[in-house]
């Protein structure tokens, strides 16, 4: 219900790179600069396309500086547990957000669904190997398969479920080869370390790679959710930046990037 009414609400009006969003504007440089702040926002690996340029246009609107750190989304839940500086939170699963609420380390109020997440079979453009489907993956020529790891990462997750709910996860224990987060394992995929890999269709758009999106109904939903951080000196700016995100300059970038928005229907990419 608590998902459900999430949802409703908006239907209505790892770690991998630090990424500071450079050049302040120049309303910033002349004055606005007093009043700015920097903030730090721990973001699932799958959003660093998305959120790097939502991050700059929401400093080139604000003069409010944002620091991006992706990674895992368990291990950023983690060294919120442990601490960690961040001012928000965008998970890619919403069950580490509830979790986080519940032990009271990111304001309960602030917690609000962004995007539904898709995966997508990766292959490298030069390994010499074709696969469509996930079947496809049993070929012997096909001997290293990139995945985030299942343990902490929700993409990684998803990767593993729609594998057994294809019969094949047993078969392909030896051909893993696991990434921290998604966009390690993407990047595995890129310099051809692994052959193939499944990954966020977020990020999927690389020269080096062909996709072809999997069927959402082999895994669970990959139901994003973002909330600012109990600790955070700049709860108002950072839930100004979460605005940002769900409203009408964030919304049609998270879409371009795969996502599918709360209330609106799953749609097949081109």
């Amino acid at each position: 219900m608590f998902r459900l009414l999430l949802f409703l609400s908006l239907i209505s009006p790892t770690l991998a790179a630090c990424t500071p969003i450079a050049n302040p504007p120049p309303a910033a440089q002349s004055g606005a600069a007093d009043d700015s702040v920097e903030l730090t926002v721990g973001a699932a690996a799958d959003l660093q396309f998305a959120f790097t340029e939502l991050g700059r246009l929401f400093q080139e609107e604000t003069g409010h500086r944002v620091t991006m750190v992706f990674g895992s989304t368990g291990q950023l839940a983690q060294q919120i547990e442990n601490g960690a500086p961040y001012d928000l939170y965008a998970a890619a699963n919403i069950e580490f957000v509830e979790m986080l609420a519940e032990k009271k380390l990111v304001l309960p109020e602030t917690v609000a669904l962004y995007g539904r997440g898709r995966i997508v079979l990766a292959v490298n453009r030069e390994a010499g190997v074709e696969a469509s489907e996930l079947n496809d993956l049993l070929a012997p020529e096909i001997q290293r398969i990139a995945i985030a790891n299942p343990e902490h990462a929700p993409y990684g997750r998803a990767a593993k479920e729609a594998l057994e709910s294809s019969g094949v996860w047993t078969q392909l224990q030896d051909k893993l080869v696991l990434g921290e987060n998604v966009r390690q394992t993407l990047q595995y995929v890129q310099t051809g370390d692994a052959q193939v890999g499944i990954v966020a269709l977020s990020i999927a758009d690389v020269p080096e790679i062909t996709w072809t999106l999997i069927d959402d109904a082999l895994h669970n939903p990959l139901d994003q959710a973002l909330a600012v951080v109990s600790s955070s000196p700049h709860a108002a700016i950072a839930a100004e930046f979460a605005a940002f995100i769900n409203g009408p300059t964030g919304r049609p970038i998270m879409q371009r990037y795969g996502f599918v928005l709360p209330g609106e229907a799953i749609s097949t990419p081109n």
